[in-house]
């Protein structure tokens, strides 16, 4: 057994936990991490597959996710660009491949007169409820508990342009189908981009990367920790003391005596911890009413970016298709050309039913009614599947189920004790992003400074 005593002992060594044991040190409090993988990073992974760097989690910053790009100062890292010169293409519901500029949207001139309408409709609903207590608008109920779809198919018959504009918040955000989450849930995702005119532009939600990988950021902030950092240490046990301190038990012997602990885990793995005494009983209730969705984020690496040669950008987007969307996702300063698409939801587990040779052909398949014969042939092949990650089982974030956000929403911050919460799933600005993510360990750091200022001094 190792025992060891710090202020704060942070469980989750991805950016949100990072970023408060950052924060916290800076003040001069100890700390300790506790992260259940060999690596730190959480949602973010930059990896090397068959000699290819792939960002195998989050990976795109976009202009209004100031704290990441803090951060990112901070720590001495560069962005650069998504290449997106050249034409982008629609497969319509029909299967009709359109190759278009700007943002003229290829469909018929009604459907893109709905969608702009829909837009307009959730633009004005985000500026009225914002981000931070969506909960407390007067309308929280009523949009809380009607699904995304039913509310679309209540505003307009245009089934194309219902099915994009689900797209964006479905497969694009929550990776859930538009009827398992309430038309609250999408206008905080709205919310939290600043507005839905934002989240369905592809040039500023996935505006720039990382150069050498969105992981650095947590790799750089776990240099700084140094030896504070535990890996292969998943938190088995919480407990409090009647003085208001807390035990944490993890894997390896070690043990850790401290004033406060931060869970910076998504809200499903909380029950992998045990907790003496009990959570809250509401806390159980609400935690219980939140889930991550599926989606296969897939990597296609190819010799060059042939889509380029073709004056195309190898952005792609369909409602309809297999893969919805697709983007040029090479690497800084690569000669090889790098595709990234992404198969949603239910479409993600028709694929997972399939052999894997199967369900690779399938999906290259979708990925050339796009950009054409030549995206079948790829040199490096890679599927991200958080769903299957013991430490993650889903992506990108949890969400409520119909009629939780309303419920639940105002809770999902509030400290119990000496326990803290953290993670981008319950942040308002930058919501499922690392941006939020940074967020949430900032505001999480300045709770427990403040709380802890009129206590003992700090832990020597």
């Amino acid at each position: 057994m190792t025992s060891i005593n710090r202020d704060v002992i942070v469980i989750g060594a991805g950016p949100s936990g990072l970023s408060a044991a950052h924060h916290l040190t800076e003040a001069g409090l100890s700390v300790a991490v506790f992260e259940a993988r060999d690596r730190v990073g959480g949602r973010t992974w930059t990896d090397t597959i068959d000699g290819a760097m792939l960002e195998i989690g989050g990976q795109w910053v976009s202009p209004d996710q100031s704290a990441l790009y803090e951060m990112l100062d901070v720590l001495g890292l560069q962005t650069y660009p998504r290449h997106r010169d050249g034409s982008s293409v629609y497969v319509t519901p029909t299967g009709e491949r359109i190759i278009y500029d700007g943002n003229d949207f290829p469909a018929s001139g009604r459907t893109v007169a709905e969608m702009n309408r829909l837009v307009g409709i959730i633009d004005d609903l985000v500026a009225e409820i914002g981000a931070e207590e969506p909960w407390a608008h007067p309308r929280a109920a009523e949009l809380d508990t009607i699904s995304f779809r039913r509310w679309l198919e209540d505003l307009t018959d245009d089934v194309e342009a219902i099915d994009n504009i689900s797209l964006f918040v479905a497969g694009g955000m929550l990776t859930k189908p538009a009827h398992a989450f309430s038309t609250l849930q999408a206008v905080l995702m709205a919310a939290s981009a600043g507005s839905f005119s934002n989240l369905v532009d592809e040039d500023f939600i996935l505006d720039r990367r990382v150069v050498g990988g969105m992981q650095q950021v947590s790799e750089r902030l776990a240099e700084r920790l140094g030896d504070h950092v535990f890996l292969n240490a998943p938190a088995r046990s919480v407990r409090r003391h009647p003085d208001g301190g807390v035990t944490v038990h993890a894997d390896g012997g070690l043990e850790c005596h401290a004033r406060r602990v931060v869970l910076a885990v998504p809200p499903n793995l909380y029950p992998r911890i045990s907790f003496d005494p009990p959570l809250p009983r509401r806390q159980h209730q609400m935690h219980q009413h939140m889930s991550l969705g599926l989606v296969i984020k897939v990597h296609a690496v190819y010799e060059t970016p042939f889509w380029r040669e073709d004056g195309l950008s190898g952005t792609g987007f369909s409602g309809s298709e297999l893969v919805q969307e697709v983007y040029d996702n090479t690497n800084h300063g690569d000669e090889r050309g790098t595709l990234v698409g992404f198969v949603s939801d239910q479409k993600a587990d028709a694929m997972f039913a399939l052999p894997a040779d199967e369900r690779r052909a399938a999906i290259l398949a979708s990925i050339a009614r796009f950009l054409g014969p030549k995206a079948t042939e790829p040199v490096v092949y890679y599927e991200s599947d958080w769903g299957s990650e013991e430490w993650t089982r889903g992506a990108y974030a949890a969400s409520f189920d119909l009629g939780g956000l309303h419920r639940y929403g105002k809770d999902q911050r509030t400290p119990v004790g000496p326990i803290h919460f953290s993670c981008s799933d319950i942040a308002a600005e930058g919501y499922q992003h690392v941006d939020g993510a940074i967020r949430m360990g900032r505001r999480t750091a300045t709770a427990i400074l403040d709380d802890l200022a009129v206590t003992s001094p700090p832990v020597g």
